[in-house]
């Protein structure tokens, strides 16, 4: 199948203007694969320092027999449900690699925050800025420079993009990423939204809202939404750094563990064959730098698009692709989601869990239909010997081995249709430019009859501000609510989750509304329309801050536009507002928000990636 026009029009582009940086990065990385393996290069205090603790005869393996030695960068902790499953799994690798001559040691753990459990807190000001300190505690504990491979273990919102951009920065080291699967489904996401919606008018009790909310969240695993984390694992499916379909595979159980362990034959070089035949060597697994090329961008960006993935990834992606010298924007995802139909639909984008996309095909099946439509490109560098076409396999258990099967057809065409016959012929993602900047919405998952939404502007300089405002019943009209100052500069540009349930009752209520704001929804921001990461953001002195109550704001997405219906020459003269004192400093103090204020001041655009390490 040849590759769709766009689809190589836009990965040609990206290769043309990245040509300098992303040479100059390989060159670094030649370099780096150019020297001696780690044990004989280093001095023998450092090498003692290095193998003291571990067993006699691993020492033995890394030393004398110059053995392959895995390091292993965990996420573990039991606060996230999604890795509390990861305790164990550094015993699982080391067992495993044993097997095969091979050694591993943890080479140190990253910090990793629950959004979850930060929403509406301030502690939530310090989640994007901990994609930063991720992608840190990745290399302190790949800079030991004693591995020939690496293993990260990781799974949710900022984990797997803090774990990525560290290790593109060991580029030279082949690496593959190891997750641990979604929780059970509990109550339907669905029902969690209405009880939320009930809560925020007074309907129902604090009681009621956390039984539905602990039913919601139950177990180990990642949240069954597809937000985030889900995403997260799409877009590594997509680029060939997983075993193929580990995604969605439970925590617990025998496929589960024989797909952790098939992650350390893998990044050894010897992964099991697709038709379950024992592991044997399959050839060099690339280093994760030249795996992560232009092209293994543009799938992870085809396979976002094609299943309503989450907004952050418009940043964080951006991010990933400039730590392996590749540079990318947002006129790239609009231009691929005009030509990337929209396969899959899992809540927010439909009322399924990842559970039961799991079960209608899953990943595997949409990257097939990607692949067929030439949509994707397959000639790219994978884990896996077999390249992308092993990622449309689904694994299984048989005689007590591990083997894979081709994903057929759709087993439930309500949640995973053919690329012949999509939900949408584009993708969930567009693009928003006017005179308040450029942003981005989500409008895979709202109605078709609020894609456009012309109303006068409420200005609030927080969500506490118009949480409080929609309990006083001040909102009850059609209107634009903005919320400013909530940039990368100016908060740490936090997700507004909260402000999702008190919108959806004035939509509900037929009210004609949207969001507007320099902050973050992230994948669950619901069917209210929501143009956010508005760039420039208001701190910075963008354009957000002329805007004033009474303002007729106009988002038409169709259209692309976000504009304000202010004469020209008015809106030319009028000064910009500026951030309360009270506030920026009430931003700064308090849960460990003064240690960030580095960062706040570094941190570039949310279309640059809101980096902050440039």
């Amino acid at each position: 199948m040849n590759t769709h026009t766009t689809v190589a029009a836009v990965t040609d582009r990206i290769r043309a203007r990245s040509a300098p940086a992303r040479a100059a990065y390989l060159e670094r990385l030649a370099a780096m694969a150019a020297r001696t393996r780690g044990s004989d290069r280093m001095g023998c205090a450092n090498v003692a320092h290095a193998v003291a603790a571990m067993p006699s005869s691993d020492k033995f393996k890394v030393v004398a027999e110059r053995a392959p030695n895995i390091g292993i960068v965990n996420a573990y902790n039991d606060m996230l449900s999604a890795h509390q499953p990861l305790q164990h799994y550094p015993d699982l690798v080391k067992d495993e690699a044993r097997h095969f001559g091979a050694t591993a040691q943890v080479a140190g753990g990253v910090p990793a925050m629950c959004d979850g459990v930060t929403q509406g807190l301030p502690g939530m000001e310090l989640s994007l800025f901990s994609r930063d300190v991720i992608a840190m505690a990745t290399a302190v504990a790949l800079t030991h420079d004693m591995f020939d491979a690496a293993l990260m273990l990781g799974v949710c919102d900022k984990i797997v993009p803090g774990l990525l951009i560290g290790a593109l920065h060991f580029g030279h080291l082949p690496t593959v990423f190891v997750p641990a699967g979604p929780m059970p489904s509990g109550l339907s996401n669905n029902a969690k939204a209405k009880v939320r919606e009930q809560a925020a008018q007074g309907l129902v009790g604090r009681r009621e809202l956390l039984e539905a909310e602990s039913a919601a969240y139950h177990a180990a695993g990642t949240c069954t939404f597809y937000g985030t984390a889900n995403s997260n694992q799409m877009l590594l499916e997509a680029m060939g750094l997983h075993v193929p379909s580990t995604a969605f595979v439970a925590p617990g159980g025998p496929l589960r563990e024989a797909l952790t362990r098939e992650a350390a034959r893998t990044v050894l070089g010897y992964g099991t064959a697709l038709d379950g035949q024992a592991a044997k060597a399959r050839g060099v697994v690339p280093p994760i730098g030249r795996l992560v090329d232009e092209r293994a961008i543009v799938n992870a960006m085809v396979a976002l698009l094609a299943t309503g993935g989450s907004t952050n990834h418009l940043i964080h992606w951006v991010a990933v692709a400039r730590s392996a010298g590749i540079t990318i924007d947002w006129d790239d995802f609009a231009a691929l989601s005009h030509v990337v139909p929209l396969l899959a639909r899992v809540y927010p984008n439909g009322s399924a869990d990842v559970n039961q996309f799991q079960a209608a095909g899953g990943t595997g099946y949409v990257l097939r239909e990607l692949l067929d439509a030439g949509l994707m490109h397959e000639d790219v560098l994978t884990v896996r010997a077999g390249g992308i076409r092993e990622y449309t396999h689904e694994p299984r258990m048989v005689d007590a081995q591990l083997a894979w099967q081709a994903t057929g057809a759709s087993k439930d065409e309500a949640i995973v249709r053919p690329a012949t016959a999509p939900f949408s012929p584009t993708g969930g993602l567009q693009l928003l430019q006017g005179p308040l900047g450029r942003s981005v919405i989500k409008v895979s998952s709202v109605p078709d009859d609020r894609h456009v939404v012309e109303a006068p502007a409420r200005i609030f300089d927080s969500q506490e501000d118009l949480q409080k405002a929609f309990a006083a019943g001040e909102l009850e009209r059609d209107l634009v609510c903005v919320v400013r100052w909530q940039g990368p500069q100016a908060n740490g540009m936090p997700e507004l989750h909260k402000l999702t349930p008190p919108l959806a009752v004035l939509q509900g209520k037929g009210f004609k509304v949207a969001l507007v704001t320099d902050g973050r929804m992230s994948g669950a921001s619901g069917k209210v329309p929501a143009a956010i990461h508005l760039t420039p953001e208001a701190a910075a002195g963008g354009p957000l801050a002329k805007l004033r109550d009474g303002d007729v704001v106009r988002l038409d997405a169709p259209a692309g536009r976000l504009d304000v219906l202010v004469p020209e020459a008015e809106w030319a003269a009028r000064p910009l507002a500026t951030m309360p004192e009270a506030l920026r400093a009430a931003n700064g103090l308090g849960l460990g928000r003064d240690l960030f204020a580095g960062m706040r001041r570094n941190a570039a655009t949310a279309e640059e990636g809101a980096p902050t390490w440039l």
